[in-house]
């Protein structure tokens, strides 16, 4: 039986938890993609609505979690490999889907992680640049995959690790606004069971992966490393590849 631990924003060792969370999001991630390739699977988008707050969830855990020998501020690092990937990313993307009219998610993670660190680590540097990811956000919203909510989502997710229970309605409304499309309102207000569903696990995923973050899993998780980088953009070109035959 699992025991509940809840997270702990000085707690620095690894968590299989955590670690969980990123093979979820990576899962869902791919599940949801697998659409693109075969259009008949269109139904697979109700689980991948999971990957997005999962991966925002993650960015929250991390930055609230203080790693031994690294100074406060910005995660430089952390920064500079999502900043990478978002730029090796986007030709895949484009690839899968052609018709798209936003960027890949990964730009939104990078504002995101910004603003996550300035609700953290409210300093200075960290300060302007949360504000300034803000902006982007918000006069970006348009060219944002999930927009300006996808952005603040993982600041959300912070708060809500501050305030257990209590604070997760924040995150839950976020992601819902994160994942607004008007037709699926208009298709619910009909009755529509497939777009109820979409709105149920957007408003449920957070709460899911705040429960799952908070029970130390009762088997061995492997970890999740800089791999899982190059998993999204080669995902893709798999995809791309697998369409064309």
């Amino acid at each position: 039986m699992s025991t509940a631990s809840p997270v702990h924003p000085l707690s620095s060792s690894r968590d299989a938890a955590l670690d969980l969370i990123k093979w979820l999001a990576l899962l869902t991630m791919l599940v949801d993609h697998l659409r693109h390739a075969w259009p008949s699977l269109y139904f697979l988008y109700v689980p991948g609505r999971l990957a997005f707050p999962l991966f925002c969830l993650a960015i929250a855990a991390n930055v609230a979690r203080p790693r031994a020998g690294v100074a406060k501020g910005v995660p430089l690092s952390y920064l500079g490999w999502l900043l990478l990937f978002s730029l090796l990313s986007e030709w895949p993307y484009r690839l899968l889907v052609p018709t798209t009219e936003s960027l890949n998610v990964l730009p939104t993670l990078v504002l995101g992680l910004l603003i996550a660190t300035a609700v953290q680590q409210p300093q200075r540097q960290s300060c302007w640049l949360g504000g300034a990811a803000l902006l982007v956000a918000v006069f970006g919203h348009p060219w944002l995959m999930f927009g300006a909510f996808g952005a603040v989502l993982p600041a959300a997710f912070l708060l809500a690790l501050r305030k257990p229970y209590a604070g997760w309605l924040l995150p839950m409304l976020c992601c819902l606004a994160a994942n607004y499309w008007a037709p699926f309102y208009s298709d619910a207000a009909r009755g529509d069971p497939f777009a109820w569903s979409v709105l149920g696990i957007c408003l449920l995923a957070p709460a899911i992966g705040l429960a799952l973050l908070r029970h130390k899993p009762p088997f061995a998780v492997p970890p999740v490393r800089r791999w899982a980088y190059l998993f999204y953009p080669g995902h893709l070109l798999v995809l791309v590849a697998l369409r064309a035959l």
